[in-house]
């Protein structure tokens, strides 16, 4: 039975509050990061701080209309609501405007509009809905895979508009599919690709599946604890490396040793399935496929980075793991946000102060880097306390997801702090050069109309389902 509640005492003021410190500090750093010296006004009309003002005054009235919304709105509606997300996503393909190399804005005069960062909202409560069906189970594959549907099909077609950085994070709601159930497996089959990923970047493809060979070689011999067994295979595996790399240097195969011992590794498991297959055991067919999925991954890894990726985007990752310094080229901006954030010191230059902020150092520096704003007019105590305000907001919106009787709601309250920690991660973690420059803007700071509408409506969503915890519903 449904029990009606005040919904003002319900609200948790504390998660506004910090909401709104974030907002206003994000705001006084968008001001300073444009601001021009003596003369320019804090209100100056049609300047950046007056029309991202504009968009922070329309978001007070979208949360005014969010919590005169029944609750149960979204849970109804989600599907409906992804649909014509879905729409839009394609339509910008068709209709929408290219901006820095990515066609994914709406452009009305000089009012934009971009679908990407709604869809954030839209596909987590179609997953929020799709998880709270009856008798859905992820550790079900069935089930499991048609979670993944609902966030492939955004991450597609945002994909196609080329905007990466934006796709990338609708796989941070792996961590809700983590939370409600999915096997801890499949985590670390995600984190091993990323691995796989870096250090096929860093050494060689070859090289990976040749260590990944042997890794796997070796717990053939600790699984089955048959020393015999396990060194007839490697002499196995090394007579075929030897055969291969002959053929090699006489110019009838064209391998890398990498490629050579991978093969001789798979053929050599291969050769003990007969064997195990009689005993009634696995291993080897286990091992072997693991070794066929992670040579077939590798190689689709190794074209795509090639020939998907573009140029720019693979010299970013090089960049940020060190294989390539140029500090004047792909590399300036993160240097020029590292040289304002250490140029503030442990207190900042103070506000309005910085100097690599005022002589335009550093490109992009109110959307993608209006971290280093804080850092250099700041310091440490600034940026410190800017990082302390979004774990705060994290943590207290972990406990209210944890609090919720609905598991609708706590679903969507786990995706709110996945898309966040995602965006707030790497955002300050490419300011500071710790990850690629992929171009996802820092939450209620970076300077933007759809961005800071779409993480408002987010987070107010799920403020108004938690508002209604103590009523009955799914």
């Amino acid at each position: 039975m449904r029990k009606r509640i005040n919904i003002l005492k319900q609200i948790d003021w504390f998660t506004i509050g910090v909401f709104l410190m974030l907002a206003v500090i994000g705001w006084l750093s968008i001001f300073s990061s444009s601001w021009e010296g003596i003369g320019d006004s804090m209100f100056e009309p049609g300047s950046r701080q007056m029309k991202q003002a504009v968009w922070v005054g329309l978001s007070f009235l979208m949360i005014i209309l969010v919590f005169l919304i029944d609750s149960k709105f979204f849970s109804a509606f989600a599907y409906v609501l992804y649909g014509l997300v879905i729409l839009s996503l394609v339509a910008v393909l068709v209709f929408g405007k290219e901006v820095n190399g990515a066609r994914s804005w709406f452009e009305l005069g000089n009012f934009r509009f971009q679908p990407a960062e709604f869809a954030k909202i839209f596909t987590s409560l179609a997953l929020a809905q799709l998880l709270t069906s009856f008798q859905f189970d992820l550790k079900k594959i069935k089930h499991l895979l048609w979670a993944f549907v609902i966030i492939l099909i955004p991450v597609a077609m945002i994909i196609l508009q080329n905007d990466t950085g934006s796709a990338l994070v609708f796989f941070a709601l792996v961590i809700v599919l983590y939370r409600e159930g999915m096997k801890s497996t499949y985590l670390f089959i995600a984190l091993a690709a990323v691995l796989l990923f870096v250090l096929s970047v860093l050494i060689s493809p070859g090289w990976v599946l040749a260590g990944s060979a042997f890794v796997l070689l070796a717990l053939y011999w600790l699984n089955e604890h048959d020393n015999k067994g396990f060194f007839v295979a490697l002499i196995v595996a090394t007579g075929i490396v030897v055969v291969l790399f002959l053929l090699k240097q006489r110019e009838i195969l064209n391998l890398g040793f990498g490629w050579i011992v991978t093969i001789a590794v798979l053929v050599t498991l291969l050769s003990l399935l007969p064997g195990m297959l009689r005993a009634r055991r696995n291993t080897a067919l286990v091992l072997s496929a693991i070794l066929l999925g992670t040579f077939v991954y590798i190689n689709t890894l190794d074209y795509v980075y090639y020939n998907v990726l573009q140029s720019h985007q693979r010299d970013r990752i090089e960049h940020t793991l060190g294989l390539k310094d140029d500090p004047l080229g792909i590399g300036y901006n993160v240097n020029q946000s590292k040289i304002a954030i250490g140029s503030g010191g442990f207190s900042g230059k103070g506000f309005l102060q910085g100097t690599q902020t005022k002589f335009d150092f550093v490109p992009e520096q109110s959307t993608d880097f209006i971290f280093c704003t804080i850092g250099e007019e700041f310091g440490f105590l600034g940026a410190g306390l800017v990082v302390l305000l979004f774990a705060t907001l994290l943590v207290r919106l972990i406990m209210l997801a944890e609090r919720q009787r609905s598991k609708f709601s706590r679903v969507y309250g786990y995706a709110v702090v996945s898309i966040l920690f995602f965006h707030i991660t790497i955002n300050i973690g490419m300011t500071i050069g710790l990850m690629p420059v992929i171009g996802i803007p820092l939450p209620f700071f970076s300077y933007g109309g759809s961005s800071f509408m779409a993480f408002t409506l987010f987070l107010f969503i799920f403020l108004r389902l938690d508002a209604n915890r103590l009523e009955i519903f799914r």
